[in-house]
């Protein structure tokens, strides 16, 4: 799976490129905000095709674990996160992801929103899913924690919301436990 690869090396190529960038203070959505100078290679090189490739990846595991209830709901859970990624990416944030009131900010956040949730919540029933099943069974603590580690991570960020907080670095820690567990989780899947 080539989706947390891509989403982590377009994350620091694009804070690269912007500087004074702070991935510390500062929204991965700041790098494909409205006019800024990474806007389209965060939106269309990072966004879009992750979120695609979260899809696939959805359809693939909706596809293996058909005989699972929840197998399913954890792969349309994923898809959703994956929709919701595309949907980020084709509605930029404004100059500093403050809350104008604009259409395509609120569009950007609620899609931001609804994919980190479905997210954690897809990585927690994987948990579930992956305790019932033998050979993956080792995957299941790990998928509850990454889940777990994933909506704790995102509340500190959204509590100290504030600019010149850590709120950047609580975002990068939610999405990068949860984009490691998508890896491990392929990798894991591929070596099947």
């Amino acid at each position: 799976m080539l989706a947390p690869l891509l989403w982590a090396s377009a994350i620091v190529l694009c804070g690269a490129l912007r500087p004074g960038f702070s991935h510390f203070a500062q929204y991965i959505s700041e790098l494909g905000e409205r006019g800024s100078s990474t806007e389209l290679l965060m939106r269309y090189a990072a966004f879009v095709p992750t979120g695609l490739m979260h899809l696939a990846f959805a359809g693939a595991l909706a596809t293996a674990f058909r005989s699972s209830r929840f197998g399913v709901i954890a792969a349309i859970l994923l898809g959703l996160n994956g929709l919701a990624r595309i949907g980020a990416g084709f509605f930029p944030c404004e100059a500093g992801c403050e809350e104008t009131g604009s259409l395509g900010q609120r569009m950007h956040s609620l899609s931001a929103g609804v994919g980190f949730l479905a997210l954690v919540a897809s990585t927690v029933l994987w948990g579930a899913v992956l305790k019932r099943t033998g050979d993956l069974r080792n995957l299941a603590a790990y998928s509850v924690v990454s889940g777990v580690l994933g909506l704790a991570f995102l509340l500190l960020m959204v509590w100290g919301a504030e600019p010149g907080t850590a709120r950047g670095l609580f975002e990068r820690l939610s999405s990068g436990v949860l984009s490691l567990w998508i890896l491990v989780f392929a990798l894991r899947l591929a070596r099947r």
